[in-house]
């Protein structure tokens, strides 16, 4: 489903991302973990074009787009609708219910009819737990159903991968569970994700593999029990040892 082939990024002098090469099979669950610093949110961006790498290739599905020629805009908005983003501070519009934050991306960007987007909306806003808070807005939200709203609205732009970036840092540790609740649930019905977390107990549980990311290089990749149990790399290891330590 997701092709990376020596994916670099430099903002300035600054190299970010040092050439990144991995697959992800369509339905995987991957999260990508590491270091803050390390370049994860960079990857994720740049998978969705939200930044533009300076070199190297990104297929999804079977469209690619190779960053070393000069792209279109019409190229670069053809190749973002592949994926959706769900942001770690949510991004919905305060003005907008609920209901009309999930609607605006197929009415406006996908020029579907208001109906139909609005039939859609409402059992995205049902399926992640929401069908009595359709017409609340932000405001009158929690934090945790705020960033189910942002995961609704992401689905209704009918993605064929899903990118989520830290996306239970920004709450409170009580609300946590209920937005991993909704990804797991869509991890199980075979959405292809890439998840940039630090709830290891989340990359445990659904991952299908994990990627350890640190100084902008994917330095280890395996199944969480791998990569948790068994790490091959000394940089893992100490990542891990500090992450349990903080964990007890």
């Amino acid at each position: 489903m997701i092709s990376i082939k020596n994916l670099h990024k430099q903002f300035g002098t600054l190299e970010v991302l040092k050439g990144i090469d991995t697959e992800v099979q369509k339905g995987q669950a991957i999260v990508v973990i590491g270091p803050s610093g390390s370049g994860k949110t960079t990857f994720l961006r740049c998978l969705n074009t939200l930044e533009t790498p300076t070199s190297g290739s990104v297929t999804i599905d079977e469209q690619t787009v190779d960053f070393s020629k000069p792209l279109s805009k019409k190229q670069l908005l053809s190749f973002r609708k592949q994926s959706a983003m769900v942001f770690q501070h949510y991004n919905l519009f305060p003005h907008m219910t609920a209901l009309e934050n999930v609607m605006e991306g197929p009415v406006v960007v996908q020029k579907q009819d208001k109906q139909q987007a609005k039939q859609k909306a409402e059992q995205l806003l049902t399926k992640v737990g929401l069908a009595d808070k359709m017409n609340d807005y932000p405001f009158q939200l929690s934090g945790g159903q705020q960033q189910r709203v942002g995961i609704a609205r992401a689905l209704a732009l009918e993605p064929k991968v899903m990118l989520f970036d830290e996306p239970t840092s920004a709450l409170d540790p009580e609300l946590v569970g209920e937005v991993l609740q909704v990804m797991k649930e869509l991890a199980a019905e075979g959405m292809t994700m890439v998840v940039v977390t630090h709830e290891m107990r989340f990359a445990k549980g659904v991952a299908d593999e994990v990627l350890f990311m640190d100084e902008g290089r994917i330095v280890e990749r395996g199944t969480p029990e791998d990569i948790f149990n068994n790490p091959t790399e000394d940089r893992t290891r100490q990542f891990l040892s500090l992450i349990q330590e903080t964990e007890v």
